[in-house]
């Protein structure tokens, strides 16, 4: 306000102070909303033209149209300006965004990993050592320590970002037969296993995600289900891929009690919950469908339907 008293006193003293209407468009859009900076501009450039025009006491194209002319290019100047300042911050919050969004998916997928692999693994190590204090101890702690050792070899895996083991340069029906031995060894569990249709070269992604679906679908079967027998059968369709995995346990209860604890010859309890819902997420991330059917006492299916990429 102080500025524009002073402006306007210079240019009732000089016209060579019109000149200095020019800056103080560009002092006005910085200080002001732009609704009401343009407003001011106007009046500035009105101002401007009167005074010169009261000192030479007449008007002329030029003089009329500087001002003005000048007061339009820094509106659209500033307005660019906000324009692209605007653009550049939302341009950075979507990237932070994007960063943010990588950082949990990347969280979500390596906790999918850990309770697929390395948390069923230490749970077969200790039923396995549990086992051994039992009875026939030099059985079980030989697959106790070969249960250590696929562990150790899963973790080296995590590191190096590498295939399964078990995948790498094998193929996903060999992969699910030694994930079925390995809980029969672990358990004690008869757990059966069944290729039906004929075998296609599936992309990486789909046998990761079959083969970790099943792997926790027999830790569940192992740690909650109670059950002696396991199905589980991998059938190529024509245009797509379905894994089941039935057992005869006592199924999915709708409500269970609390308890103590368990007893210290049982493996510690893994999220069955999380489980479950990590095998829902690795369908929906490849356009396939999870199907769990169960009632307390009849056992639990679980199946998960991929498409064939063509």
């Amino acid at each position: 306000m102080l500025l524009g008293i002073l402006w306007v006193t210079l240019l009732a003293v000089t016209p060579g102070a019109v000149w200095f209407a020019f800056p103080f468009y560009f002092l006005l859009l910085r200080a002001l909303p732009i609704r009401v900076a343009a407003a001011g501009v106007a009046v500035t450039a009105v101002v401007a033209v009167a005074g010169f025009g009261w000192h030479q006491h007449v008007l002329s194209i030029g003089t009329v149209i500087g001002p003005l002319l000048g007061g339009v290019v820094a509106v659209a100047a500033v307005v660019v300006y906000r324009e692209s300042e605007h653009r550049r911050e939302l341009t950075v919050e979507l990237a932070a965004a994007e960063r943010a969004a990588g950082v949990l998916a990347e969280r979500e997928r390596l906790a999918r990993e850990v309770h697929d692999t390395l948390a069923q693994s230490l749970s077969s190590i200790h039923l396995l050592l549990s086992a051994a204090q039992r009875g026939d101890t030099a059985r079980h702690v030989d697959a106790a320590k070969a249960a250590a050792a696929d562990a150790l070899a899963e973790a080296r895996r995590f590191v190096r970002d590498q295939n399964p083991p078990a995948l790498d340069g094998g193929s996903l029906p060999d992969a699910l037969r030694l994930a079925c031995a390995a809980t029969t060894t672990a358990a004690g569990l008869t757990v059966h296993c069944h290729i039906t249709g004929t075998e296609v070269d599936l992309p990486a992604t789909h046998q990761l995600t079959i083969l970790r679906v099943a792997q926790s679908a027999l830790g569940n079967v192992v740690n909650h289900a109670d059950a002696t027998e396991v199905q589980v059968t991998l059938s190529y369709l024509d245009t797509e891929v379905t894994l089941d995995v039935v057992d005869n346990g006592r199924g999915i209860p709708t409500t269970e009690p609390p308890t103590a604890g368990p007893p210290a010859t049982e493996p510690p309890p893994t999220d069955r919950g999380y489980g479950l819902a990590a095998m829902r997420a690795r369908a929906r991330a490849l356009a396939g469908d999870l199907v769990i059917e169960s009632d307390p006492g009849q056992g639990t299916a679980i199946a998960i339907t991929l498409p064939v990429p063509a």
